[in-house]
């Protein structure tokens, strides 16, 4: 990837001294041409984040397999050796998923159609050829009573709530609502972690001590611990595509559960771990207070992935 051109003017555009070379002495800020598109801008960021000097890679060995290692480190004050939380977080949701969408949209192009005839023939134990009728492959819903019932009884939002069950009536009829559905549950979230995120830390916040460790110190180890399960979770997808190219689909499926067993006993040991280091209580007092924090945020979670799917059925387009 090349450098861009140097400006002709010696003044520095961020802080208006003299740039005798290439970077302006007293900011730091190269004095280059501003114009960049957007090939450059990306590609540059993506440089500047995994470059050897920007501790990225040890950002992520720490991350993955050093619980609580990582965030100690950036309460302790040791930040400019790793990459910030809230850059490592949106980059590894970036990266996780863009890969997510490619892996999905190759798996659908590779789906063997299935043509659904109106009749289908089946052979009988007796020998004889009967015609039987094939189920059809759309999704009928009935919803004019509990509609009408919604805006008879709840006004406007009964009638908000009618348009959409009727959006949902009328796109369950078409073939390809499956498709669409988990499309808009897929897009939906990253918008659902952002949700969830704050109440996780909320809760950690909750349980701790309030003059020793403040909301700040629990967002910072829901973000480095969000960011581990999004970029474990994307190396086992990567990996559960491979199989699925190397053995056969029963080997492959056998070797996906296996992995996504394992690496969900991971998410949560990780927890309890980098639970206890990073407040560094008793251990009886740590895992008393870990189950009772997990147990609360999978109750938020379940209520999130409810809300999501109920969102995602009713935006169906």
């Amino acid at each position: 990837m090349g450098k861009h051109s140097l400006r002709t003017d010696k003044t520095c555009l961020n802080c208006h001294h003299v740039v005798e070379n290439r970077f302006c002495p007293n900011c730091g800020q190269e004095n280059k041409e501003t114009k960049e598109s957007f090939h450059y801008l990306f590609f540059h960021t993506v440089e500047d984040l995994v470059h050897y000097d920007s501790g990225f890679w040890k950002t992520i060995k720490y991350l993955l397999f050093y619980p609580a290692k990582l965030t100690n480190e950036y309460i302790k004050g040791r930040r400019k050796m790793f990459v910030p939380p809230v850059k490592l977080y949106i980059f590894i949701s970036f990266i996780t998923f863009f890969i997510l969408s490619i892996l999905s949209s190759v798996n659908s192009h590779q789906e063997v159609p299935i043509t659904a005839n109106k009749t289908q023939q089946q052979i009988t134990k007796d020998g004889k050829i009967r015609v039987a009728e094939a189920p059809k492959n759309t999704i009928n819903i009935d919803t004019t009573n509990f509609s009408s019932g919604l805006e008879e009884n709840n006004g406007e939002a009964g009638k908000w709530l009618n348009d959409k069950f009727r959006n949902v009536a009328k796109h369950a009829k078409d073939k390809d609502f499956v498709k669409k559905f988990y499309k808009t549950l897929f897009s939906t979230i990253p918008k659902a972690l952002f949700i969830f995120m704050p109440l996780f830390a909320f809760v950690l916040w909750l349980f701790h001590n309030k003059k020793k460790w403040y909301y700040f110190d629990s967002g910072i180890f829901t973000i480095h611990y969000f960011s581990m399960i999004l970029l474990s979770f994307t190396i086992n997808a990567l990996l559960s595509a491979l199989f699925s190219k190397v053995f056969d689909s029963e080997t492959a499926d056998t070797l996906n559960g296996f992995m996504m067993m394992l690496l969900i006993l991971w998410w949560v040991f990780y927890f309890f771990r980098s639970h206890s280091r990073f407040y560094k209580e008793k251990k009886w007092i740590s895992r008393l207070k870990g189950i009772c924090i997990m147990t609360i945020n999978i109750l938020f979670l379940l209520t999130t992935t409810l809300i999501l799917i109920a969102y995602s059925a009713l935006n169906v387009n």
